[in-house]
């Protein structure tokens, strides 16, 4: 299984709040109806829990701040991904989401990349 993550940082000028209303909403909203042209099997948001939990693991390892969140499209093989970037359909979702993010994510400061799953256990199963 391969990935396409996002770790997002929220645009400075939003809240915590309304960062999350927007990319749990609307965002997500455009990500529903391009679906099937993207070719994803799945999308996950991994929304960061506002805990003191998040700063104590920070602090344990001098480490940066922390997203905001990150996203997950997951994709049966690198062809199925790379249609994303070469079929019509999918493109054009594609650009209907590439045009929302910067209303809400600091893009400049939020990376994106591919990743091949590789998992090592499973115990909720």
């Amino acid at each position: 299984m391969y990935k396409l993550l996002f770790c997002l940082r929220r645009r400075p000028e939003l809240t915590r709040a309304e960062f999350l209303e927007r990319w749990h909403g609307r965002h997500a909203d455009i990500a529903r109806r391009g679906a099937q042209a993207i070719g994803a099997v799945r999308y996950v948001q991994n929304h960061t829990v506002d805990d003191p939990i998040n700063a104590a693991l920070q602090a344990s390892r001098g480490g940066p701040e922390a997203y905001d969140g990150v996203v997950e499209l997951w994709f049966e093989s690198l062809d199925a991904l790379g249609g994303t970037f070469t079929e019509p359909d999918a493109r054009r979702a594609i650009a209907a989401l590439v045009a929302d993010e910067p209303t809400f994510i600091d893009v400049e400061r939020s990376p994106i990349f591919v990743t091949e799953a590789h998992p090592m256990w499973d115990f909720s199963e």
